[in-house]
């Protein structure tokens, strides 16, 4: 599953990787993780279905929530939530922000809230939305181009260094959020893959299990694909500029953050790594 157990035996470790960006408008959360309701009753906010698959680590510590505070920060800090998408392992923490106005394509909304399969009320948890009079939507046809993508657009009461990106495929309305560091641009991809070696440009390669995964998940599948393709040529042609994360790679997480996957951020008056500054003060 992950690439780094010993044996298809040993329990696989993969990571919810949220972003933190501090500038001028307040802090802005990209995606959340499950939430503190999440981890004090799993079985009344999400599936059997996924807590059987995937059986979480439900650590109130490493909630998004708790993490930011202990940075000193508190939850009313976060002004915006700018999601990926709707996947409860991604929006579980929003009922943790309710002065937050949340952010995403109008297209994973429509999908999201119409519970069409049965898959999508497994994975769409309407439990965790108590604050979908504070969602903002976009349309994904509409924006600029940016590094080759299409539809690239800025977000309303964001700055302009915060941009969203269209990748569907996982889900219908599925998107990428791009931030300008000062020195780089930051991609977070969301879940438009799951294994760092899907960007190799030569030899793109993913974990059986992941790859099962990915397969069980996505609602369009040629859409998806090509949007991996465009992933692996921005970092091909525009790596230097432009470093892309998995919301899912623990590698990826652990060289970005500079701290083990298993461990809650560091609080502000305690030494920073230099990966670490840069994600948080975008």
């Amino acid at each position: 599953m992950d690439g780094r157990s010993a044996s298809a035996f040993e329990r696989g470790k993969l990571c919810c990787h949220c972003l933190l960006i501090e500038d001028s408008h307040g802090l802005t959360l990209v995606d959340t993780g499950f939430g503190l309701r999440d981890v004090a009753a799993p079985a009344q906010r999400l599936s059997t279905f996924f807590l059987r698959l995937l059986a979480p680590d439900f650590r109130e510590e490493m909630t998004a929530v708790r993490q930011i505070e202990r940075m000193g920060f508190s939850a009313r800090d976060v002004r915006n939530i700018v999601l990926t998408h709707l996947d409860f392992d991604h929006a579980g923490g929003l009922d943790d922000f309710p002065a937050a106005t949340v952010h995403m394509l109008r297209s994973e909304r429509d999908a999201a809230t119409r519970q069409k399969t049965w898959l999508d009320r497994q994975r769409f948890r309407p439990q965790q939305w108590s604050g979908q009079a504070r969602w903002q939507t976009y349309r994904e046809s509409m924006g600029e181009p940016w590094y080759g993508f299409s539809s690239v657009r800025e977000l309303r009461g964001l700055p302009p260094e915060i941009l969203m990106v269209p990748l569907l495929g996982h889900t219908l309305g599925h998107a990428g959020i791009a931030v300008d560091t000062g020195d780089h641009w930051l991609m977070m991809a969301g879940d438009a893959y799951f294994h760092r070696g899907e960007m190799d440009l030569y030899d793109p390669h993913c974990t059986p299990g992941l790859r099962l995964y990915q397969t069980l998940m996505e609602k369009d599948r040629s859409a998806r694909l090509m949007n991996q393709r465009r992933l692996r040529r921005l970092k091909a042609e525009f790596g230097s500029v432009v470093r892309i994360l998995s919301a899912h790679d623990p590698v990826e997480f652990e060289c970005a953050a500079g701290r083990s996957a298993e461990v809650p951020a560091r609080a502000l008056d305690e030494p920073q790594p230099a990966a670490a500054v840069a994600a948080v003060r975008a």
